[in-house]
């Protein structure tokens, strides 16, 4: 078996034969037709696997002692030994162990919380679709966007950015609950007075 790689699969059973014996995967089925086709499998390719320790991947299956043994008699017949089960089932891990053969329990993926993206902070914003003409104030804890220009003596304060499609002459101040690294954008920026956190200028 050493030094042989093959390969032959159908929708139920997937055998692999590697350097180090043979990864033999039972799809969907009931136990009967699987073992029927797994004989059918072997013979037509009798010998080839001839003194190979198999792998056997069940997925979540739940399978009996009885089962597992009459697979691995299967095996044995063509002179194959079941070395251990691939199994996520309680219960077929349970018979693996009891038949005393080896057993795998595939572990789930883990995530790093090292390499997590980090969650972005939900921010809710303001939408304003007219100019602020002088005395005016838009005050928002989030973001502000405004349609409109932002004439001298209006005010826009927000917690957030501030977004301006238009003209600003007036007083800004982004980043108002001392966030420095707010963003102040507008089609035309000559505010009386800019404030970005604690930065004025």
């Amino acid at each position: 078996m050493r030094g042989i790689i093959s390969y032959m699969s159908d929708d139920q059973i997937t055998i692999k034969g590697t350097r180090d014996g043979v990864a033999l995967t039972l799809g969907e089925g009931n136990w009967p037709e699987l073992m029927a086709g797994l004989a059918g499998r072997l013979h037509a390719q009798k010998g080839f696997f001839k003194g190979a320790r198999v792998l056997m991947d069940i997925g979540a299956r739940a399978a009996s002692a009885d089962e597992l043994a009459q697979a691995a008699d299967l095996l044995a017949g063509h002179e194959m030994q079941l070395a251990s089960v691939i199994s996520t089932n309680a219960e077929t891990q349970v018979a693996a162990r009891e038949i005393g053969l080896g057993l795998v329990v595939p572990q789930p993926p883990r995530i790093d919380a090292r390499e997590a993206p980090p969650s972005l902070p939900f921010v809710e914003g303001i939408l304003l679709r007219r100019t602020l003409r002088s005395g005016q104030v838009a005050r928002h804890e989030g973001h502000v966007a405004i349609i409109g220009d932002v004439n001298a003596g209006a005010e826009v304060i927000a917690g957030g950015d501030i977004i301006v499609w238009g003209k600003v002459r007036g007083i800004i101040h982004a980043g108002a609950m001392g966030d420095d690294s707010a963003v102040v954008c507008a089609l035309y920026l000559a505010p009386t007075q800019l404030r970005i956190g604690s930065h004025i200028t």
